[in-house]
């Protein structure tokens, strides 16, 4: 006996500090809303099995594999993507660091890694390289950045200590 298909219900987040509304079905996941309802291909979807990273996305303060959340859990909630943090004309730090010690490859994983670690910079300017190497443990490089990913992520929090010491 089959049933039958539930209906789309309206699901409401702020995405990259943005209001969004969306029709979906209780089955998506975020990674697939955000991909395919709000065209936030950065996203990426590698495994679809919580197992690589590719899909990591903040979700209230805390990275997680959009994968595995169903984007109507997401309702009401605060959504940062790889999108928001930064443009080609004002690179986030992490971007910048990334691209300047050599982090950069095939592009699969980097904006989960990006993500994982702008959550880890969010919690703490300091990170030591246990703390970077921990934050990036569900995200799979298959190109090895591993190295440059620590040498980018110190980098970057002494920009952004550098910055907040400023503004004080």
């Amino acid at each position: 006996m089959a049933t039958a298909p539930s209906a789309p219900c309206r699901v409401t987040l702020t995405v990259n500090g943005r209001a969004r509304s969306i029709d979906v079905l209780a089955r998506r996941t975020l990674a697939e809303a955000l991909r395919q309802d709000l065209g936030l291909t950065g996203t990426k979807v590698g495994c679809n099995r919580a197992e690589c990273g590719s899909c990591t996305v903040v979700l209230d303060g805390r990275a997680v594999f959009a994968c595995s959340v169903l984007a109507v859990e997401a309702a009401g909630r605060v959504v940062e993507t790889v999108e928001g943090l930064g443009s080609p004309a004002g690179l986030h730090p992490l971007q910048a660091a990334f691209i300047e010690h050599d982090a950069v490859q095939c592009g699969i994983c980097i904006p989960g890694m990006l993500m994982s670690l702008k959550a880890l910079l969010d919690e703490t300017l300091t990170p030591t390289e246990g703390d970077i190497r921990q934050a990036v443990g569900g995200n799979l490089c298959r190109c090895g950045t591993y190295p440059n990913t620590v040498k980018a992520t110190l980098a970057a929090a002494s920009v952004l200590r550098d910055r907040a010491g400023a503004a004080r």
